[in-house]
């Protein structure tokens, strides 16, 4: 889907970009000569885009590309660690810019590839490790940790792009455009696959709550700014709603007990109490015996330390490897060098297990690698680079505190048992895990902005399709899977409380973190009208959802499915036309 959007869009304007040639006389001035560049946008957005001055360089002759971004700072103000102007037209030549897209595509999957590995198998563990720990309800930790799992692509995404004034369109496209395509595009899909009662509480308030944060970020929007007040709003609000849903739940989890108790006082004057057994029902209806995994060994043995470091940095299970598909051993394969880096750096605690995922000689070994992944990661390794006096590399410094804790740490325990203090592993995990996504999202957003460049795109534009497909293409098939094996609720539920929480803790905590750096206001300018569709067509979609499924008497059939289906390929059609001026308010 990604290839066919960008290489469409190529195709429509290539034309455009192979004829422009110009001059500049300056860094801040360009003086257009022959054949000007023609585009569809105004002049004025042109020459003046949020005060990001890289737009211009594909105003210029291909042989003043080079040169401009190198001394332009707006260029080279993307946080990450490849400079992806400079790749583009200085590295290559101008006649290959094709092959670049074309590179950048299969790099934007392979990101995404990454950021969806490291926040399932790595950061929402850690968070279901650190939430056992200190004995959180599950309600609690349905809409904290959890969510946090869930929304770290997004919200990191999003506090990324609010980092710099021309990427903050990114944020704004990827939280509308991510809400527009949950409401719609999953919920329909939810309804089709299996029809359902929704819980009517719960959803009018999942609802209520996220229209009360659509209506607050639009307003914002139009006023241009947002104080320290209105971002600590956002983590306010979001306050409240956990507090509502806990509150909520206490009463209902009461009124159940009072039902279960009465319930069975009757059953025990009619003599219809079922006995206990080992056997539990699957939501597909079929009967199965806690006996144990399917792969356990019959007789208990001792792996060396070798034994066990090789198994634990080994991502491909030889017992289930002949069951896959093609599609999914290639896709394994593509994945596995990821994955032996991450097994490699970011320890993992796994409550579900015996030995709580203990293992004694990589944990050892992310003592050293973890703090160094930190250290290399923050700021896209600025930290790491520091010498102290001059003299001692920072990341000397955090290799050798590292190996000294991990000798320590490897002789006093055995492979066998973890130590008590095993938990703070999942601290550990938890720091990493989101920093490597901190530093995937940031080379997504400096990617999406340079094929903003490039392609003569809006950051919202880009925003609302790429970065929020790729951030909730995960989401969908993990709810539509729910709701086939019979969860229908848990998956609406898990629709509207994700987004809920991107929506505040991406504007909230994105801004707050700019106001730290910059100590000012910050600055939230609209890209255009395509800015006001998309804000109008999630808001449209929450009143329309607001309004028919209480009629329905909350029931969502296939033709609401339908529907909702229909409504956002309506809007997407209506904001790609809207991009390219085909339509114009």
């Amino acid at each position: 889907m990604f290839a066919l959007v960008l290489c469409c869009t190529v195709a429509l304007q290539w034309d455009h970009v192979n004829c422009q040639k110009s001059v500049y006389g300056s860094n801040t001035h360009l003086v257009p000569l022959g054949k000007v560049w023609n585009s569809d946008r105004p002049a004025e957005e042109v020459t003046l885009n949020h005060g990001d001055e890289c737009d211009m360089v594909m105003n210029l002759s291909a042989s003043q590309r080079c040169e401009f971004v190198k001394n332009n700072p707006d260029c080279a103000s993307d946080e990450g660690f490849i400079k992806y102007p400079w790749v583009t037209f200085c590295l290559f030549p101008p006649n290959l810019l094709p092959l670049v897209i074309t590179l950048y595509v299969i790099w934007l999957f392979v990101l995404f590839l990454v950021l969806g590995l490291i926040a399932s198998d790595f950061f929402c563990p850690n968070l279901s490790a650190i939430s056992s720990s200190l004995r959180l309800t599950h309600n609690v930790a349905g809409v904290t940790f959890l969510a946090l799992g869930n929304g770290a692509p997004d919200v990191f995404s999003a506090m990324v792009a609010f980092s710099h004034p021309q990427t903050a369109g990114l944020a704004v496209g990827a939280l509308f455009g991510a809400g527009i395509f949950v409401t719609t595009v999953v919920a329909g899909s939810i309804a089709l696959v299996k029809p359902f009662t929704v819980a009517s509480r719960p959803f009018l308030r999942d609802v209520i709550f996220y229209m009360a944060a659509v209506f607050w970020t639009f307003n914002i929007l139009y006023k241009g700014h947002i104080s320290m007040g209105e971002a600590v709003g956002y983590l306010g609000l979001y306050i409240v709603y956990v507090l509502t849903v806990i509150v909520s739940a206490y009463v209902y989890n009461r009124q159940k007990h009072q039902l279960n108790g009465s319930a069975q006082s009757s059953d025990r004057e009619h003599g219809e109490i079922l006995p206990p057994d080992s056997y539990r029902e699957t939501p597909s209806g079929s009967i199965q015996a806690n006996d144990g995994e399917e792969y356990e060994p019959l007789l208990p043995y001792n792996q060396s330390t070798a034994q066990i470091f090789l198994n634990a940095i080994n991502p491909v299970d030889s017992r289930t490897w002949r069951r896959w598909h093609f599609c999914a051993k290639v896709l394994k394969v593509i994945k596995v060098p990821l994955e032996v880096l991450l097994l490699l750096t970011v320890p993992v605690v796994d409550t579900d297990k015996e030995d709580r995922n203990w293992k004694r000689p990589l944990n050892c070994l992310h003592i050293i690698t973890g703090p160094l992944v930190c250290v290399l990661t923050l700021q896209s390794g600025k930290y790491g680079l520091y010498f102290i006096e001059g003299e001692f590399p920072v990341w000397v410094l955090t290799v050798c505190i590292g190996f000294f804790l991990s000798a320590i740490v490897f002789f006093t325990t055995t492979n066998n048992h973890p130590p008590r203090y095993h938990f703070l592993f999942s601290l550990l995990g938890f720091v990493v895990s989101a920093l490597w996504i901190s530093t995937v999202a940031s080379e997504i957003v400096s990617v999406l902005h340079l094929l903003g460049v490039v392609l003569s795109l809006s950051n919202t534009v880009l925003g609302l399709t790429l970065l929020a497909w790729g951030n909730s293409i995960g989401d969908c098939f993990a709810d539509i899977t729910i709701a086939r094996r019979g969860y229908p609720r848990m998956a609406i539920s898990a629709c509207f409380g994700g987004i809920i929480f991107n929506m505040l803790f991406g504007v909230g905590l994105g801004c707050l973190l700019q106001m730290f750096q910059n100590n000012n206001v910050v600055t939230l300018e609209p890209e255009g009208v395509l800015c006001w569709v998309l804000s109008g067509a999630l808001g449209l979609s929450l009143v329309l959802s607001f309004i028919l499924v209480p009629l329905q008497c909350f029931h969502l059939n296939r033709v609401y499915g339908i529907f909702l289906l229909i409504f956002y390929i309506v809007f997407l059609i209506i904001a790609l036309l809207t991009e390219f001026r085909i339509i114009k308010f």
